[in-house]
């Protein structure tokens, strides 16, 4: 199979959520939807991100946009390291890697090529993580596995895609609202 692109249906996917009933993708496209598909909770830079969108997310709202992210955590994880349901947005809890799977999104081949060469991005990311509060808790699903993007319209088509070739190869959070314009 191929990787997805821009104009490519959206496939309909089961989402779970640590707080929500079960329900599939095409229940919930509204507006613009943004599936940011991350790594895990446990890894500081992603929960950083987790916390960037939500304190961002009024401005995704603004834009007639949601957010999911995607984590390979279960629902256990997410519960205990989030707490209650406090976020703006669902964590869809792919622990059985069927998003990742399905839509083609690979582990990078090592931890070099995960690290990649965009170092200093990386390394500032991590530094906001760390001020932040955000250290390392538990290893889940595959430790070498690359981010991506999504931006799905209520019509099921994809507007924007993004697979990232290296961790820190992800649109920061004004990139990603430009893009909802």
């Amino acid at each position: 199979m191929k990787q997805y692109n821009v104009g490519d249906t959206f496939p309909n996917l089961l989402i779970s959520t640590a707080y929500k009933e079960d329900r599939y993708v095409y229940d919930v496209l509204r507006g613009k939807t943004i599936f940011w598909v991350l790594r895990y909770i446990g890894c500081p830079v992603c929960r950083y991100d987790v916390a960037q969108i939500a304190a961002n997310y009024n401005e995704f709202r603004a834009h007639n946009a949601q957010v999911f992210v995607v984590m390979q955590s279960d629902k256990t994880h997410i519960r205990e390291t989030i707490g209650a349901d406090e976020l703006p947005f669902d964590i869809i809890c792919d622990n059985d890697m069927r998003f990742y799977q399905t839509l083609m999104i690979h582990p990078a081949e090592s931890m070099d090529a995960l690290a990649g060469t965009r170092k200093d991005k990386l390394q500032k990311k991590g530094a906001a993580a760390d001020e932040n509060g955000f250290t390392h808790g538990d290893y889940e699903g595959d430790e070498l596995q690359l981010p991506a993007m999504f931006i799905v319209d209520e019509n099921r088509k994809i507007s924007y895609v993004h697979y990232a070739k290296e961790l820190a190869d992800m649109p920061e959070i004004d990139e990603v609202l430009n893009l909802l314009l």
